[in-house]
């Protein structure tokens, strides 16, 4: 796996120290929670950028005074972020591909591979797929997101190979891969953007990016087109800008004045349905409509919106204290549903949880985020800010985004820090 070159880039050392500045202040939080003999047991549910994080570090940080236990069916992880790099040939498939091996081997982490089916708050409990259930102290629920039925009329997941979302990692972004890959001649690859809010809200536009890297390569005279029922999107100048500059005439995009909010999708016939006019594609990408992951829903501690509401100082449940939620799934405030705010999002929370069942300090914790986007070879973006817990939300203190116009040298330096960082964080989370 490629590192940052170490003079503009974000390597696993800077990541790391950033990562324990964030936790340095002064008062501790709670007291610790009563408990039976035995160690306490920690159960988190979602192995991905903010579960399977939670579960190393309080492993870790308790030096095994805490009994861990991860419950993940997938027993490699894909991630979301850097996915889009593998459809524009970037990245091959198994650069996205983690092992939650070392989990159980260097920190002694009992990794579950099975689905979380229910949740008994008064018993807590969690009950498994397979018929087991496991107790807790602590419940960590990370499931990512599940999408809303019915938000993309005519789609749903029975079509999801037609149509393939690709906006969970793994046999989908295989799928939408090979979809492009084969397209024919002047051919057209349509997109129907989310609402937010959603998974990483530069990704639909970065994959257009990385779409048309590809077309413009091997089918220079297909078509892009996106229906997106927002007015705006993250980073919308900067791709707007390299759009132009990479990939002139060949990208179009259908807002909400146009009727981008008016959409609906014919997977037998691959036709999309824009304000009661019907367009042929040859390939169709919806990512629909999003909430929090079903476990979630289970439990009962989501809004009517989906997303489940935390206490911002320690990624709790709002509906129960001995629950935390974090990264897509919670409501937090301010911070983008990201992996890099799953991770930071994580720390703050492993560091609570350890806290209140051995009594070992806590501090204020400070959370931040970057989104790194590639729009063409070397020609990297970015946006990011800082962030404090407040009573109400997760409040932004301040933040950073790049500018049009930047020189070559500054885009490709973007570009080869992602690399570090990605590097970084996926050793934090599995190493």
């Amino acid at each position: 796996m490629s590192k940052s070159n170490g003079k503009n880039g974000l390597n696993r050392r800077h990541f790391l120290a950033s990562a324990a500045a964030a936790t340095t202040a002064v008062s501790a939080l709670s007291a610790p929670t009563v408990l039976a003999q035995g160690r306490p047991r920690v159960v988190v549910v979602g192995g991905g950028a903010g579960g399977a994080t939670a579960a190393r570090y309080i492993a870790k940080d308790s030096e095994g005074a805490i009994d861990v236990t991860l419950v993940e069916p997938s027993r490699a992880y894909y991630s979301c972020f850097f996915s889009n790099l593998y459809i524009g040939g970037f990245r091959d498939y198994a650069s996205i591909g983690h092992s939650y091996g070392d989990l159980a081997a260097n920190h002694g982490i009992n990794v579950v591979h099975d689905w979380a089916v229910s949740v008994d708050r008064d018993a807590r409990s969690v009950g498994l797929a397979g018929g087991g259930s496991l107790a807790y102290d602590r419940l960590i629920l990370s499931p990512g997101i599940d999408f809303r039925d019915g938000s993309v009329p005519g789609w749903d997941l029975s079509q999801q190979n037609r149509m393939p979302h690709a906006y969970k990692a793994g046999s989908q972004t295989q799928l939408l891969k090979a979809q492009i890959e084969a397209m024919p001649e002047g051919g057209t690859y349509c997109m129907v953007a989310p609402p937010n809010p959603f998974r990483c809200p530069p990704g639909p536009y970065e994959r257009i990016s990385m779409v048309a890297h590809v077309l413009k390569q091997s089918n220079p005279t297909a078509k892009i087109l996106i229906v997106d029922p927002k007015a705006k999107f993250s980073k919308q100048g900067l791709f707007e800008e390299g759009w132009q500059r990479h990939y002139a005439g060949m990208i179009e995009r259908v807002g909400p004045d146009f009727g981008g909010d008016k959409v609906e999708v014919r997977p037998e016939a691959m036709e999309v349905v824009i304000d009661g006019e019907a367009t042929k594609v040859d390939v169709c990408n919806v990512i629909p409509a999003q909430q929090a992951g079903r476990i979630a829903a289970v439990a009962g501690i989501t809004n009517e919106a989906g997303w489940a509401p935390i206490v911002p100082h320690t990624m709790q449940s709002r509906a129960d204290e001995n629950i935390h939620v974090l990264g897509d799934a919670s409501q937090q405030g301010d911070m983008p549903k990201s992996g890099f705010s799953a991770n930071s999002q994580a720390k703050a929370c492993a560091m609570a949880v350890r806290g209140a069942l051995t009594g070992s300090s806590t501090f204020p914790p400070r959370y931040s985020n970057t989104c790194w986007s590639l729009i063409g070879t070397d020609d990297g973006v970015k946006v990011g800010a800082s962030y404090e817990a407040t009573d109400e939300k997760i409040a932004k203190t301040d933040g950073f985004i790049s500018k049009t116009g930047e020189s070559a040298e500054l885009r490709k330096a973007t570009y080869e820090e992602s690399i570090g960082w990605y590097a970084a964080i996926t050793g934090d989370m599995f190493s």
